[in-house]
């Protein structure tokens, strides 16, 4: 029963919250004043009751616990992946705590947060990507704060009409062309050597994601597996079976397994599991098998894809000193003279054409270009799904199986396409390269047009 009691000319109430207090346990007791008569003063410590006796009540000493305070407390309950909690703590440090830190969490309102947004979705330096990052992380926050009883509902709407329609821009694609790929693989060729050449054609070809192939290794690489898989999990001893059935078996299928990305933790390179914990086994064509062949009996190097200096290509800023060059393109540079001063280069070295529509594009595009190839082709949901790493939702994903015909047709329907294309290569296709090959390419390639205008027949 809440009790009033006068001072002054007001009137103030207070009621047991009914927790007590965790050192001496005495019973802790809220209060409000401010009322002009007792009656009045007990009605409202009598509706607090009932909001505590049907779970509904925030204590004002908890609810005035400063959101700067919060954050600290909140970020250490957050179970994810470095990366994303490095960007929560970015998201924290630039723009919540600023915004918010010195306000009590409880006295957060709904029109304070709709300020905000729309504050944030005026700032020209935010994205409409990131911005929405940065709404979900305090939207999190504030649905945590609601089940520690220090608010009764959250400030963040969840569903909610109102306003302008705006529709969301998406980034404008075009559909990816095999000659577009091949002028890609040899700028790539021009500017990084042989190692280039194959990483274009692997991005296209499999749909992995960058991290990935900087991190794939040899081991994990047609030729050498499923042979070499290291077998590091015991609980897949099943699966490494399978995959040297399946893959190296009485009708091997080349592949690739992608068991690893690289990230950067605590300023070092590390190997991490893929995004979403998507292992997963690509089969590739005859011809990109053949390439991955010659470009590991080419080095040495643990990983696929040595950069251009001989080491990890994950320690080199890919899309600024590669990819800008490869679709952009660049003009020939001129030879340094001696004794004449600063400028130039100490070796001439090639213009590389700009592959139009892919100026200033990213080379993750590559990986959307893949997707479309396989839906061209008509092959299946779940195999396509599974190849991309996504997973299936619901009962179609439960029910549905990746199986060898389904990767067997993946694969042809690759090769068809190499092929296609290789039998009308226009003139011009000798591969430059800023350094000897250290395999006969022209040859190679001589083959693959010849195979390809014998399919055509």
């Amino acid at each position: 029963m809440p009790y009033a009691e006068q001072r002054g000319s007001k009137w103030r109430v207070r009621w047991n919250t009914g927790k007590k207090h965790p050192t001496n346990g005495k019973w802790l007791y809220d209060s409000q004043g401010g009322f002009d008569d007792r009656d009045a003063a007990i009605e409202y410590g009598l509706d607090r009751e009932s909001d505590i006796r049907n779970d509904r009540y925030t204590s004002r000493r908890d609810g005035a616990i400063l959101i700067s305070e919060y954050c600290r407390t909140w970020q250490q309950t957050l179970d994810v992946g470095h990366l994303r909690r490095r960007s929560i703590e970015s998201y924290i440090r630039l723009y919540i705590e600023p915004r918010w830190g010195k306000m009590a969490v409880a006295d957060i309102k709904p029109s304070a947060y709709r300020a905000w947004e729309l504050w944030l979705k005026d700032q020209p330096n935010i994205g409409d990507r990131y911005r929405r990052e940065i709404l979900l992380a305090f939207s999190m926050m504030m649905d945590d704060a609601v089940n520690d009883g220090m608010r009764q509902a959250s400030p963040v709407p969840k569903q909610r009409k109102r306003g302008r329609y705006t529709k969301e821009k998406r980034e404008r694609k075009r559909p990816m062309l095999m000659a577009d790929v091949h002028q890609l693989a040899t700028n790539a060729l021009t500017f990084w050597g042989f190692p280039g050449y194959v990483y274009v054609l692997t991005m296209a070809f499999t749909g992995m994601r960058p991290a990935e192939a900087y991190a794939l290794r040899r081991e994990y690489c047609y030729p050498n597996w499923p042979a070499a898989d290291p077998r590091i999990d015991p609980t897949e001893e099943m699966r490494y079976e399978e995959d040297l059935e399946r893959y190296a078996g009485e009708k091997p299928m080349p592949a690739i397994r992608v068991e690893w990305q690289h990230q950067r933790e605590d300023g070092k390179l590390k190997l991490f599991p893929p995004k979403y914990e998507s292992r997963r086994t690509l089969v590739v064509p005859p011809f990109l098998a053949e390439l991955l062949e010659m470009l590991l009996g080419s080095h040495e190097f643990e990983y696929v894809f040595p950069s251009i200096n001989g080491g990890e290509l994950a320690n080199a800023n890919f899309t600024f000193h590669y990819w800008r060059q490869i679709a952009d393109g660049r003009e020939a540079s001129v030879p340094r003279q001696k004794g004449a001063g600063r400028g130039g280069t100490w070796r001439p070295l090639p213009a590389i054409p700009a592959v139009p529509g892919w100026e200033g594009k990213r080379q993750y595009l590559t990986r959307h270009g893949h997707k479309e190839w396989c839906d061209e082709d008509g092959h299946s949901r779940i195999a396509v799904e599974s190849r991309m790493g996504h997973e299936l939702a619901g009962v179609e994903g439960l029910y549905a199986n990746v199986t060898p015909t389904m990767e067997r047709a993946i694969a042809d329907s690759l090769q068809a396409r190499w092929l296609g294309f290789m039998a009308g290569l226009p003139a011009g296709w000798e591969p430059q390269s800023p350094t000897p090959l250290p395999v006969d390419l022209a040859e190679w390639m001589k083959l693959q047009v010849k195979a390809g205008k014998a399919l055509q027949k």
